[in-house]
């Protein structure tokens, strides 16, 4: 039979038609291919379609086929990525701050794409159920292209950063304009985004927001800072840094009650040694920036946590404490 302009396609096609129509739970017969390809202009016999079906599986397709009585039916078994994934991504997507709506609603639909039609469905009702709060910021989506090839290049950037007014507006920090910073890595803290880089005027390293960079620029200049970072493990950096507030580097030993086990080892890891101190308590021996922050995690867990060394962190604490009683009894 003469074959039609589209028939270059019908592989395309059929492709399309089985990714999204067909499931474990959603088959579909030799016929309804036949009328599917016909909407496209592309005829098509029996045996060039069982061709087809071969060549598709060949290239990775999980096509089956089952019999039921005279019938037979195929459906993709199988894709690249389960409904539990599937599901595991929109809620990565649906619960970061740093994405705004608009990026997130796109980023989903393109998720959908990945599932048949059918499950599909059940993806947009899994983010009908959840609802953060998110950034007003759409160029946060660039921002984090545009930090990533300057880490891969090797080179600074400068940019400007913002902070929030009181009335709610996004204005430019006092002496805002970052010049000649040095991006080394990405990272997640406290459902936020931020850049660790290094600031070569001040020749330490330094955290920023990503969502409150704006006007990115990649210079000619390379990198500095490496001997820093060629001593600091990223991997383990964030667990020394509360709240990305930096403070004086201190090897602080807490005593905790047992019950907190489960808040140290999310907190420091599960390599983290843990001395047990009698029958209710553990003590740890932690490497962390002492910030504010740190300190308000600490009082945070009430009765349970208590610093024991070393005395001048100790103090520090003590220091707050008087600090918040003051403040609220003034």
């Amino acid at each position: 039979m003469a074959k039609s302009s589209n028939q270059k396609l019908k592989l395309l096609y059929l492709m399309q038609l089985f990714m999204e129509q067909t499931d474990e739970f959603h088959y579909i017969t030799m016929p309804e291919i036949i009328e599917y390809l016909s909407n496209f202009g592309i005829k098509a016999e029996r045996k060039s379609i069982y061709d087809d079906i071969e060549l598709l599986k060949v290239y990775g397709l999980d096509i089956m086929t089952c019999q039921e009585k005279k019938n037979y039916y195929y459906y993709l078994a199988s894709r690249e990525f389960e409904m539990a994934e599937l599901k595991l991504l929109v809620d990565s997507v649906q619960a970061s701050k740093f994405i705004t709506e608009k990026k997130s609603a796109e980023l989903i639909g393109k998720l959908e794409g990945l599932a048949s039609r059918y499950e599909a469905g059940k993806l947009q009702r899994h983010v009908y159920v959840t609802s953060r709060i998110k950034t007003m910021n759409e160029s946060i989506y660039y921002n984090v292209d545009a930090i990533n090839q300057a880490i891969n290049d090797n080179m600074q950037i400068d940019f400007a950063y913002y902070e929030w007014s009181i009335q709610k507006k996004l204005q430019k920090r006092e002496n805002g304009d970052k010049k000649g910073i040095s991006p080394w890595a990405l990272t997640w803290d406290d459902e936020n985004y931020y850049m660790i880089a290094f600031d070569g005027r001040d020749q330490k390293i330094k955290h920023y927001r990503v969502d409150k960079m704006r006007e990115i620029v990649i210079t000619d200049k390379r990198r500095c800072g490496q001997e820093v970072f060629k001593r600091t493990d990223l991997a383990s950096y964030n667990k020394k840094v509360f709240g990305m507030y930096g403070g004086r580097e201190e090897n602080v030993t807490i005593e905790f009650e047992n019950s907190l086990i489960g808040v140290v080892l999310d907190r420091f890891g599960t390599e983290v040694m843990v001395i047990p101190k009698g029958e209710k308590h553990f003590t740890v021996h932690v490497q962390v920036e002492v910030s504010r922050q740190f300190l308000s995690w600490v009082i945070g867990l009430g009765n349970g946590a208590r610093i024991i060394a070393p005395k001048s962190v100790v103090s520090q604490i003590c220091a707050e404490g008087e600090r918040i009683i003051e403040q609220y009894t003034k």
